[in-house]
């Protein structure tokens, strides 16, 4: 059985890609720099392409269980700390994620033998703001740059006209120490001797293991039943606080150095709302579904990340 992963270099997808190949999947990447890629699992496959066309892979959905999308430009950026959100920075987010989605969905709109699904990644940015508010698949979207997620998840709607099962995935906080991390800039100060709670501490987290991460996306998949939108979230979203905490008896840190929310807002713009705002989102329908996390719980989840 293959799997196509646009953007399997990434945090998710080298996940994902040990994930299917421990299962007996043949897992293909689709890569703009092929060359630069190493590490894979033994015969997973790398192919170059563009981004932007079905040039050089189109002919492999053919014969393909499914093909997950995470190909588009880290919100955060490339570097340790947040990029601002210029307007340049914006319109590179925008196309990153736009251009792949149509060509995928040319692909498979053009295949005899199509996938049997389609999973198309999406953030929990979707949402807005919410602070202390309860949040699953059902609850609208907010009004800010980050929302803008509805309409990038638009572009894969068409192959459901087409008779393939399109799935949804509204990722949250990774906990992972890979590169590209946000878990890697909340643990520093906390190596450093400097960790507390940022702005009040009280905004919510709404976090996921990479196992479960990858679990999850696998799960979806398989489950022929699983279609539409899924949050992949812990069922057990934390505080600023309470996550700090966590890392602080985890590394065996103290935790009282509080960073402000106007340093944040000051230093990185409007990029720093990820990390001052809450959202305390469910990840309703993945329990519905009868998926069981193997990190429900934040402790236990940094101890496997940070320790183990």
């Amino acid at each position: 059985m293959r799997v196509i992963i646009a953007g399997g270099t990434g945090l998710i997808g080298r996940e994902l890609t040990v994930e299917l190949a421990q299962h007996g999947y043949e897992v293909i990447i689709l890569s703009r720099k092929p060359d630069r890629v190493f590490g894979v699992p033994k015969g997973v496959e790398v192919i170059a392409w563009d981004g932007e066309t079905v040039q050089g892979w189109g002919n492999l959905i053919e014969e393909s269980k499914a093909i997950v999308n995470l190909a588009g430009e880290n919100i955060a950026g490339g570097g340790f700390f947040p990029s601002r959100l210029t307007d340049e920075r914006k319109e590179r987010i925008r196309t990153s994620r736009i251009l792949p989605a149509k060509a995928i969905l040319e692909a498979v709109a053009a295949a005899e033998k199509k996938p049997e699904v389609s999973v198309q990644s999406s953030a929990i940015g979707y949402y807005g703001p919410h602070g202390d508010e309860k949040l699953d698949e059902e609850s609208p979207p907010g009004d800010d740059f980050f929302a803008e997620w509805k309409e990038w998840e638009k572009v894969s709607a068409p192959v459901e006209d087409i008779g393939v099962r399109r799935v949804i995935i509204r990722t949250g906080i990774i906990f992972s120490t890979g590169k590209g991390s946000a878990l890697n800039r909340l643990v520093l100060p906390f190596k450093l001797y400097g960790g507390g709670p940022i702005g009040s501490g009280k905004q919510y987290l709404s976090w996921i293991h990479e196992t479960d991460e990858a679990r999850a996306i696998r799960f979806l998949i398989e489950n022929k039943d699983a279609g539409g939108v899924f949050n992949l979230t812990a069922p057990n979203p934390a505080t600023n606080e309470e996550v700090g905490k966590a890392i602080a008896r985890v590394l065996h840190r103290p935790y009282y150095l509080p960073a402000p929310e106007f340093a944040f807002k000051l230093a990185f713009g409007e990029i720093s709302s990820l990390v001052t705002e809450g959202q305390r989102v469910m990840p309703q329908r993945l329990l519905e579904h009868g998926f069981e996390f193997r990190f429900p719980e934040v402790e236990p989840a940094l101890r496997d990340i940070l320790v183990n």
